[in-house]
């Protein structure tokens, strides 16, 4: 490694991901691995710190996840939070019982000694707690650092040991001071350089790419997301007029969207092949109205087109893929819980003869994707575009997909999006959904029966859960005139007050 790096061992927590992406914005390289990594390979990590990760288990219980207890011998700073700061204390002689009373949600937190961990922050913290256990001792030589009215030990650490626990969750928004309760960890016990950057990681992705190519070909399948476009980008700049990205337009791409993927591409130095196959994809949905059945059909069908464009360019030695960190830890690549499963370029056929597999944008989470997109010049279009299904507009036309159907669509969608972004109220994500459904109306004189188009606006951080976006009347009342005046076939505008649970963020 050439940076110093930040090892986050995973108990099986939900926020694993968001103490990572903490720890590199305090310009920290993280890795995840496994709670059982060995000590050898911890060694050879070579780690400026490590930091347990939270977890739903209780430590007493033998059946509970623990690491080797070798770790505290190594000298190197322990981090333990939540779950990870019972860890901690139970291993080290220390006692964690159920709670009481248990915590759960925004909590204040009271300072008792700043030391290295709370310095230079106010003695009172607003703080996330979740937990049914605590811990009622602490080991010999630990100190309590901070406390709230239901947890007595809601912060413990040993300067002499570099060894501390937190309750809290340091790593999410709520706790309003955690991200340099962190940064404290980091700089003030860890001693951290501080070395690591995009700017950086880019210089050593070219230079690994330019040494594991060489003077050969590379194929890439484009689909104009952030992240095989960021991925074309970084392999245009590494490896000039060797990369040959193949862009498959489905037919459901919204509108205007194929255009401008292909006027940024063509000025890259790459090979941009355009494939029109909105036909092929038609007629393969014609009749087709179960959701999980048009994805299947989407997804076989594109890696079919992709396998008979590949064919014709002759023999390419490498593949790459738009694979990024959070798809790795998700899929339990390193035994990490399998969230969901990722499959990259529509599950690509494997007789392609390959000799292998680049992914420049694997250690990277999505934020860092779009800084290293914008440091590599692409327009802010791309770099900053909302999430897109792979089947596209496909899944937001309810029911069976037509030519006339995409058509409608795509023009009161790219309606909905103009209309948010002038307006800059909050939304992380929103679209436009042709129902199936058409109503009766009135235009002048004439009765009429269009389709019902629901309008989908959310806010969130993560994409796992969301509330739906509380927008104004105002801007609500806009996006529906314009749609009836301007889009004639769509009578009714209705808008999605549902957030995720229940509901997904897509309808199909």
């Amino acid at each position: 490694m050439k940076n110093q790096v930040a090892l986050i061992l995973d108990f099986g927590g939900q926020y694993k991901e968001l103490i990572a992406r903490t720890v590199r914005e305090c310009n920290v390289l993280s890795i995840i691995k496994p709670y059982d990594i060995t000590i050898d390979e911890i060694k050879e990590m070579n780690p400026v710190c490590i930091i347990f990760t939270g977890g739903p288990n209780s430590v007493y219980l033998d059946s509970s996840p623990k690491c080797d207890g070798e770790v505290f011998e190594l000298g190197i700073p322990v981090l333990g939070i939540c779950y990870g700061a019972q860890l901690i204390a139970h291993m080290l002689g220390g006692r964690v019982e159920k709670c009481d009373t248990s915590e759960y949600g925004e909590t204040k937190c009271f300072v008792e000694n700043d030391g290295y961990l709370f310095k230079g922050l106010d003695n009172e913290q607003q703080v996330l707690m979740s937990h049914t256990d605590r811990i009622v001792e602490i080991p010999k030589g630990f100190g309590v650092l901070a406390t709230t009215a239901d947890c007595p030990i809601a912060a413990y650490g040993s300067e002499k040991q570099k060894v501390y626990g937190v309750q809290f969750h340091p790593e999410v928004e709520i706790s309003l001071h955690g991200k340099e309760i962190i940064h404290n960890f980091l700089y003030n016990v860890c001693l951290a350089k501080g070395d690591y950057s995009m700017d950086d990681y880019i210089k050593n992705q070219i230079e690994s790419i330019r040494k594991t190519v060489g003077s050969k070909r590379v194929l890439l399948g484009l689909s104009g997301g952030v992240d095989s476009s960021v991925c074309a980008a970084l392999l245009a700049e590494a490896i000039p007029n060797q990369l040959v990205c193949i862009y498959i337009d489905h037919g459901f791409m919204r509108k205007n969207e194929t255009q401008h993927l292909k006027t940024v591409f063509e000025k890259r130095k790459l090979n941009f092949i355009q494939v029109d196959a909105s036909e092929r994809f038609l007629s393969k949905l014609a009749g087709v109205d179960e959701p999980e059945t048009k994805r299947k059909i989407i997804g076989a069908e594109f890696a079919k087109v992709f396998e008979d464009e590949a064919s014709k360019l002759g023999h390419i030695e490498f593949l790459a893929q738009g694979t990024i960190y959070p798809d790795i830890v998700e899929s339990g690549k390193n035994k990490s819980a399998v969230i969901k499963s990722h499959h990259n370029v529509g599950g690509l056929p494997k007789d392609l003869g390959f000799e292998g597999v680049v992914e420049p944008l694997s250690g990277l989470f999505k934020d860092e994707v779009r800084k290293v997109g914008q440091l590599l010049g692409l327009p802010k279009e791309i770099v900053n575009r909302q999430p897109f299904p792979g089947p596209g507009l496909a899944i937001r036309i309810i029911g069976e997909v037509t030519r006339e159907k995409i058509d409608i669509l795509q023009r009161a969608d790219v309606i909905v999006r103009e209309e948010i972004e002038k307006s800059h109220e909050r939304a992380d994500q929103y679209f436009a959904v042709l129902t199936n459904s058409r109503s009766v109306g009135v235009v002048g004189d004439f009765r009429t029966y269009g389709y019902i188009l629901a309008v989908r606006a959310v806010i969130t951080s993560d994409f796992m859960t969301c509330e739906y976006a509380k927008l104004s009347y105002d801007l609500l009342s806009k996006i529906s005139q314009r749609i009836t005046n301007e889009v004639k076939e769509i009578g009714r505008v209705v808008y999605d007050i549902t957030s995720k649970p229940p509901a997904t963020i897509e309808w199909e």
